[in-house]
């Protein structure tokens, strides 16, 4: 079977669209349909719906769309598998994606690391919120994922990478420094917050409302993009905010910052792999998760 085909197929379930399967493929519109109208021919089956807004698979193309992930899978795992044989060195190419928070604080040095320790292998890496890392990994555009926040999602698989602590960070000199507060007293004041699509936000979110609480409830002047955003705005003095610890230890050690816990919140959190379903991992990838747990141990 030709595996072009399977991966047209493929795309354009993923996407939803002939016109963006051909985009992430880099070729024409009409070489995707080609490619697509070749498959059902051959399997003499139809495999897409195409009579709504957004391209759907049949039964008999979900079915397809199964087989075909492996099939993709196990042929980029050949290809790999002859590229080094009788190679000592790792060689290739990690395409990770990573949430905000893991890609500012843990992941560039330990990238460094990694690629001065295996010279053969070429990183890039892909910053955005959790949920758009998701999507990416999804559609098998990243190998893995690091992301803040782990919720079930058809397509991708989760595990644990390493532990972090969400802290509620305030100016030095702020009433809540160095205390145990409680809901009441934070919803008193102004709290900065990240945006949605964020670990940290997730889960601030997920603790609330297990307390029975919600965030609009709270007084939110300010919501910000990214981790140093909201950081920036607790150094000058503008509120409070809820951030990962390793993002604000420099300023906690230096005294620029204080911290405090609130009472019925568990704002521990396991920093996750994501990697797509039914896909065999490369060499590469495999050595980076390894040398990544071992670091972060």
């Amino acid at each position: 079977m030709d595996t072009r085909q399977l991966a047209a197929f493929c795309a354009v379930v993923e996407r939803k669209s002939f016109s963006q399967a051909a985009e992430r493929l880099g070729v024409t519109q009409p070489a995707v349909s080609l490619q697509i109208r070749a498959l059902e021919k051959r399997l003499g089956r139809q495999l897409l719906d195409r009579s709504g807004r957004r391209v759907e698979p049949t039964e008999a193309g979900r079915r397809l769309y199964r087989s075909a992930q492996r099939m993709l899978a196990l042929e980029d795992q050949l290809l790999e598998d002859v590229a080094t044989v009788g190679e000592g060195e790792l060689t290739g190419t990690l395409d990770l994606g990573a949430s905000t928070g893991p890609a500012a604080i843990v992941l560039p040095l330990l990238l460094c690391e990694f690629q001065a320790e295996n010279p053969g292998v070429k990183v890039s890496l892909t910053v955005a919120d959790t949920h758009a890392v998701v999507e990416l990994v999804a559609a098998r555009e990243l190998e893995l994922g690091i992301v803040g926040a782990a919720r079930r999602q058809r397509g991708v698989a989760f595990e644990p990478f390493f532990r972090d602590e969400v802290i509620l960070a305030t100016p030095p000199e702020h009433k809540f420094a160095g205390r145990t507060i409680s809901l009441d007293e934070l919803r008193k004041d102004p709290l900065i917050v990240m945006q949605e699509g964020g670990g940290v936000r997730q889960l601030l979110e997920d603790e609330l409302r297990r307390s029975g609480e919600r965030l609009r409830d709270f007084d939110v002047p300010l919501e910000l993009g990214l981790q140093e955003s909201v950081r920036s705005a607790v150094l000058a003095g503008y509120g409070v905010t809820f951030i990962s610890r390793s993002a604000v230890e420099a300023e906690l050690a230096a005294g620029r910052l204080g911290e405090a816990r609130v009472r019925g919140l568990n704002l521990v959190r396991d920093v996750s792999l994501v990697r797509a379903a039914r896909k065999s991992p490369t060499r590469v990838a495999e050595a980076f998760v390894a040398f990544g747990k071992e670091r972060l141990a």
